[in-house]
């Protein structure tokens, strides 16, 4: 089928756009000069798009920038944006113009030819939709907002959520199994016992630990770069523009939002983002190990650690039958892992920034949103078909704590190191107990041994 186009007009030239299309020349423009990837802006993104427009049109039409019927049918036509019913007319690529102005302009495009539909008069994208603001400003604004939106959830229950979720259900297990005894480890090997319950303990703390990080740099991304115009000036913005619009954001969205301190360092610099990220990265170096720790735990049955019995989910080989991996687990690193890497794009973008302008805006956008994103869907998942369902293996433990020569280490201040070394290397030599060689050597009495070495006085 042969596809139909209309003629528009921007400050270029005409230009040819596909006949059903929302969006006018200045996006056509970009689709063709960027045939890059598949990869376009989220929805929470172009949400927050939406609703910063919205929240401007209503700021211009306070301050009598914008006629009341022109004002009311942007918000109107930012609010379809906002609700998701345009996101096919989104078509910029994210591997753009680093300012993002071609997406800006996307959104200024639909909405304008939407309101102008509704209000039979000729709304202009630069204008009337753009008006009093910049790309400069409005992308790494909706970056902020994105992320915040994302982070929080609509009902406070995103990867914030799930974070509490998560560090509940880690701390569930750590009370369940306080007397669950097993060896330690360290450098892969044998060392002195723990609880499973210490062990989970510990996790749900990395949570808590990172989730902190994470609501502190939330914090500063919520001081929004809007009102800065093109190079933090606030060129053709009214005075407490981005104040005010700040304040319109947190009565549509629900969240605390505020004008940035300074302009100039919000624009010129992407720095509360690299924060967030770094929190992120934080919280994904702790999955990964959770996740790694979880799977070496289940590792067997026969020629591995056998410690935990992982849910099986899943048939685990197409070659060999009966056999079930830690597919959950695997998941999460992976999720982790792509996490560490758009921090490293995200660091390498901001440090690019030079004067007034970050000029990598989009791909930062881009790899922040999608952390976050698969961070909360990850977690959940972790959470759900993972922690939630894991037994531990009691008999195994129980038998490995009964083998381990390091429980030598306990009779150090009775017997010494010297003498503890040896016999150490005697029971793994000979396959035996501790107390088996204490006993043959007549070092120490039965009720001595089993003094020292109660695994309630060890842990």
């Amino acid at each position: 089928m042969t596809k139909e186009f209309r003629t528009e007009k921007d400050s270029m030239g005409e230009f040819q756009v596909p006949l059903d299309a929302k969006y006018g020349a200045s996006t056509a423009r970009a689709v063709e000069n960027f045939p890059i990837s598949h990869l376009r802006f989220s929805r929470v993104f172009i949400r927050s798009l939406g609703e910063i427009k919205k929240a401007c049109a209503a700021v211009n039409h306070k301050n009598n920038l914008l006629e009341e019927n022109i004002a009311k049918a942007i918000i109107d036509s930012a609010q379809e944006v906002i609700d998701g019913n345009h996101d096919k007319d989104f078509v910029v690529d994210i591997f753009q113009t680093g300012s993002g102005t071609s997406t800006n302009m996307n959104a200024n495009e639909i909405i304008a030819n939407l309101a102008t539909e509704k209000s039979g008069i000729a709304v202009h994208p630069n204008d009337h939709v753009n008006m009093s603001q910049s790309s400069n400003d409005v992308i790494p604004t909706a970056t902020n907002v994105a992320a915040v939106i994302a982070y929080m959830g609509d009902t406070h229950s995103g990867l914030s959520g799930q974070l509490v979720e998560l560090h509940k259900a880690l701390q569930t297990k750590a009370k369940e199994w306080d007397k669950v005894y097993k060896n330690g480890r360290t450098h892969l090997m044998d060392a002195t016992p723990v609880t499973l319950g210490q062990v989970f303990g510990g996790y749900a703390s990395q949570i808590a630990f990172s989730q902190s990080a994470i609501d502190s740099s939330v914090k500063s991304v919520c001081d929004l770069p809007i009102g800065g115009t093109a190079v933090g000036s606030g060129i053709n913005a009214p005075n407490n523009f981005g104040k005010d619009v700040a304040k319109e954001l947190e009565k549509s969205i629900g969240l605390l939002f505020n004008e940035t301190e300074n302009h100039f360092a919000s624009q010129g610099s992407r720095d509360e983002i690299v924060e967030l990220s770094g929190s992120l990265k934080r919280l994904a170096v702790s999955l990964f190990k959770i996740a790694n720790d979880i799977r070496w735990m289940g590792s067997g049955p026969i020629s591995g650690l056998n410690e935990l019995n992982i849910p099986a989910l899943q048939p685990g080989s197409s070659i060999m039958p009966g056999k079930v991996n830690p597919v959950i687990p695997e998941m999460m690193m992976q999720v982790a892992t792509q996490v560490i890497g758009n921090d490293t794009a995200i660091t390498f973008a901001a440090a690019n920034g030079n004067f007034e302008l970050n000029t990598m805006l989009p791909v930062m956008a881009h790899n922040i949103l999608e952390s976050i994103e698969i961070l909360d869907s990850s977690v959940k998942v972790f959470r759900e078909k993972l922690i939630d369902g894991l037994e531990p293996n009691i008999k195994q433990m129980k038998e490995n704590t009964q083998k381990n020569p390091i429980l030598v280490t306990a009779l150090v201040p009775k017997i010494g190191y010297d003498t503890a070394a040896e016999v150490a290397k005697e029971a793994i030599s000979n396959n035996k107990t501790i107390k088996e060689v204490l006993l043959e050597k007549d070092l120490l009495s039965e009720a001595e041994i089993d003094d020292l070495l109660d695994l309630e006085k060890l842990v």
